[in-house]
């Protein structure tokens, strides 16, 4: 479930032109891509050669159902099969899938504490992909293992899975000028 194909960086000559960079990988989701591709072929293949006898109706109905179904399935798990983390001196930018939809940017002014989360998992949100709950505050969950949880000046939180969640967590400390801690979050 985990990637690491490159390590988060930082890059520049002083901390004011620092970037860091974290991702996360779920390669499970593209199982379920599949099947929502091949729910999306049914659907045409249904359309194209049908032999019902039974009516339009029932034929338009398994046509529609396939389609929608596969296309649900395959848009909604693509959108989350990968996340990138960028911090920069000004703010923390989500961006979920390939297309980089859903996008989330955080001022880092908004900022009034970051902390790490050793273990986030897809249940204690309710699943994978971008998740709010009233009591927890918002979430991009991709995969379960570490992630990062920023707390807002508006009292809200927002957790995001990602690898090496511990570097990014010291980067935003850092640029918040925030005292290390060495307590988790526990998420």
């Amino acid at each position: 479930m985990r990637d690491h194909p490159r390590n988060p960086t930082r890059t520049g000559a002083d901390t004011h032109t620092a970037v860091w960079t974290g991702r996360a990988t779920n390669r499970t989701q593209w199982v379920l891509a599949a099947a929502g591709a091949a729910c999306l072929a049914l659907g045409i293949q249904l359309a194209v050669s049908s032999t019902w006898t039974s009516g339009v109706a029932p034929l338009l109905m398994s046509v529609i159902g396939c389609v929608a179904a596969g296309l649900l399935m395959l848009f909604g798990t693509l959108a989350f099969v990968n996340v990138v983390v960028r911090v920069d001196g000004d703010a923390l930018e989500v961006r979920c899938g390939h297309m980089g939809l859903p996008r989330r940017r955080i001022l880092l002014t908004h900022v009034v504490g970051a902390e790490f989360a050793p273990q986030v998992t897809p249940r204690q949100w309710g699943g994978w992909g971008y998740r709010w709950r009233p009591e927890q505050g918002t979430a991009v969950v991709v995969r379960r293992g570490e992630g990062l949880v920023l707390r807002l000046g508006d009292g809200r939180t927002f957790t995001v899975t990602v690898d090496d969640a511990e570097e990014g967590v010291r980067f935003i400390r850092d640029r918040l000028h925030l005292p290390p801690t060495g307590a988790s979050a526990g998420v």
